[in-house]
Formats: structure tokens, C-alpha cells, sequence
């Protein structure tokens, strides 16, 4: 898919069918006033890859949990620190890795996925780093091994790793 520069500076009604989803939300909002813990305890660093919903796979709803979503569903240090604050200050008790099948950082190479930018974007993106994934479990071991050994983190939670399965919605227990 080839995307057009567009003029930021323009008005436009590119977001109104998302405003008026929004309108139609907010006519039944429950959450007014929560103060944001966890109520489930639970924390969550996935992909963000449309396919997956992470409060829906675990059976969980809103305000239940922490979400962070990366490409590859990574415990980069941006995730670290959401996990850190999750466990101290927002109720979390359990943190869950997932990265999930086909995954295009799982199963491209750096090359194919700067070439496929590169033809989207009309212009070189060769110093673009993607981080692909060449070991999807083994990475998952020392993501959720990250985690448990961060030392704000370690001994203060369970953490625990899965791949999830995008064309079954099942979570499968790696670590």
C-alpha cells in the first residue's frame, strides 16, 4: 500500500467516523473515575498487530489490565519501563509476554521489511531498524528472562512468556 505526503496543516474530516465512534462510547462510559490500577493485576507486552486483543484473549475488559504493544511484542526498555511502573504503582502482579504467529518481525528479514518501507515511502529506508525476530522462542526466553531479572522488577512478580496463535486465538506457554 503507497501512501501520499499529506498537508498536516489541513483541517479535514479524516477522523470524523473515529469521532463519532468515540461520541457513541462515551454515551456509556464506565469508567469515569477509575484511578487506573490493574484490577485484574495483570500486565501485558504483546504485538501491535490488529488481530490480536489482548484484554479479549485472556478474557479480561477494560481496566483490568496494563497493555504495552510494540512490533514483535518486544520487552524493549520502553516496556520495561511501563512494566516497572505497572508493578509499582498500578496493581500489577502477573506480566505476560506475547509475541504471536505470523508476525512480519518474526518472519521477514531486516532487508525485506527496509525494502517493502522503501517502496511504500517512495525513499531510501536502509537506516531504518526493524529488530526482526530470527528465534521467536528463544527470544520470548530472554525477553521474559529481562524482566525477571530487572532489578525493580525481580521477585515481585510471576512473568511468563507465549506465543499466540493468530489463526486459532490460542495462548501456547513458552517460559
Amino acid at each position: 500500500m503507497s501512501t501520499s505526503p499529506v498537508d498536516l496543516g489541513a483541517t479535514d474530516h479524516a477522523f470524523d467516523d473515529l469521532l463519532q465512534a468515540n461520541r457513541h462510547f462515551a454515551e456509556d462510559f464506565a469508567l469515569a473515575g477509575f484511578d487506573g490500577v490493574a484490577r485484574a493485576g495483570v500486565a501485558v507486552v504483546t504485538c501491535m498487530d490488529s488481530r490480536i486483543d489482548p484484554l479479549g484473549m485472556l478474557g479480561l475488559s477494560p481496566g483490568d489490565a496494563k497493555i504495552f504493544r510494540n512490533p514483535g511484542g518486544r520487552v524493549t526498555a520502553a516496556a520495561l519501563e511501563a512494566i516497572v511502573l505497572a508493578v509499582h504503582l498500578l496493581g500489577v502482579e502477573r506480566v505476560l509476554v506475547v509475541p504471536h504467529t505470523r508476525c512480519a518481525v518474526a518472519s521477514s528479514t531486516e532487508e525485506q521489511l527496509r525494502e517493502a518501507v522503501a517502496a511504500s515511502a517512495g525513499m531510501d529506508a536502509s537506516w531504518q531498524a526493524f529488530n526482526v525476530v530470527t528465534d521467536q522462542v528463544q527470544t520470548l526466553r530472554q525477553d521474559v528472562a529481562a524482566v525477571r531479572a530487572h532489578p525493580l522488577v525481580a521477585g515481585r512478580v510471576r512473568v511468563g512468556g507465549f506465543i499466540y496463535d493468530v489463526d486459532s486465538g490460542l495462548l501456547q506457554q513458552h517460559v
